[in-house]
């Protein structure tokens, strides 16, 4: 039975958009990226179809949207106090998320876009920025510490991670946690402690 929006209390800004990314990634959880539809989202979401579509056009913008939002904040960056073990904990937490509905998401916008169904760059802007930023924050605190020279400090050096987690799960499926400990001890602290 489809529940009438209509008769249901009126949600407006941030309330409204969590109702909509949290039933977009229980529709990812559930029925995949290739099964999610705008419809299905504002019934779960108990939303209109219009609400959805007036602020998210197209389904790639709404899911990059929740996926994004779902992502933890810079600011919420581990501070263990050491480089090491908060490296381990902020790629332990993408491999988390990469096994949900964010990377569900993931495997079904880049199937679109390697078909050329949705544009690469709407997905790159939406998924690069946050990581780094996280990224970014873990390394100055280590540096703050002494623990890394800001000379060994590069924009590349700061994606190798996040990038070897992308794509181990693209290629491979789940990330096990041996795999985090190894890109980390073996390919991000020598890469930032090199002086």
């Amino acid at each position: 039975m489809v529940t009438d929006h209509r008769k249901l209390p009126r949600r407006r800004g941030e309330a409204l958009s969590a109702a909509i990314y949290q039933a977009t990634l229980d529709e990812l959880a559930e029925v995949g990226y290739a099964g999610l539809t705008m419809e299905r989202v504002a019934e779960r979401a108990k939303a209109s179809k219009a609400s959805l579509y007036r602020r998210w056009p197209t389904r790639i913008e709404l899911v990059m949207e929740a996926v994004y939002h779902s992502l933890p904040t810079p600011e919420s960056s581990p501070d263990t106090g050491n480089l090491r073990d908060d490296l381990v904990a902020v790629l332990s937490s993408m491999a988390r998320h990469l096994s949900g509905p964010a990377g569900e998401a993931m495997r079904g916008l880049l199937g679109e876009a390697l078909r050329g169904e949705s544009p690469l760059s709407t997905m790159r802007e939406n998924s690069q920025g946050k990581a780094r930023k996280m990224m970014e924050e873990i390394v100055r605190r280590a540096v703050e510490r002494g623990e890394v020279d800001p000379a060994d400090v590069t924009p590349r050096r700061l994606d190798a991670g996040h990038a070897l987690l992308r794509h181990h799960f693209l290629h491979h499926g789940s990330i096990p946690e041996r795999l985090v400990v190894e890109i980390v001890d073996e390919v991000i602290v020598p890469l930032l402690k090199r002086s």
